[in-house]
């Protein structure tokens, strides 16, 4: 096998795909948080603001659909980790033609929760799209990153502040 194959963490010495045994790391404290948003019409944008969307609370589903996603990861994402989460926090934020999700999640483990933020947002913003595509067919998710994440054998790391 070639040098660059075997440093790969998530495939065996065959080349086959794997779970990294995470059972000899110690247990630190880790969070991450990760971002995106979903552009729309100013009229849809305005129906979720004053909770007028025909499917009803637009941003209070999104939060419940995301922090179930944060806990389901493991299930979504073949090699991530079944994670107890500590906390899962979802935030957003009306922008000029936009709404922006914010997703941040800790624990104390032996692996990150990267994965888990980035599909909390992801499913936030699905979210948003189904319950208010009545009143715009044509938004637009963009963005999706990792912002923050601590913890772990990398520490800190730290991504430049998106702009709502």
């Amino acid at each position: 096998m070639s040098k660059r194959l075997s440093e790969l963490t998530h495939l065996d010495e065959s080349g086959a795909a794997r779970m990294v045994n995470v059972g000899s790391k110690a247990q630190t404290d880790r969070s991450a948080t990760a971002y995106g948003r979903i552009r729309m019409s100013k009229e849809a944008i305005a129906a979720i603001h004053a909770g007028d969307a025909p499917k009803g609370d637009v941003l209070g589903t999104a939060r419940i659909a995301a922090i179930m996603a944060a806990k389901r990861t493991a299930e979504l994402i073949p090699l991530c980790h079944p994670l107890g989460l500590d906390a899962v926090e979802i935030e957003f934020d009306y922008g000029d033609g936009s709404i922006a999700v914010k997703a941040t999640a800790s624990l104390t483990g032996k692996t990150g929760v990267e994965m888990e933020v980035m599909v909390a947002v992801t499913t936030a913003l699905l979210t948003i799209y189904d319950m208010a595509k009545a009143l715009d067919k044509g938004m637009v998710i963009e963005e999706v990153r990792l912002l923050e994440k601590k913890g772990g054998k990398s520490d800190h790391w730290r991504a430049e502040e998106p702009s709502a």
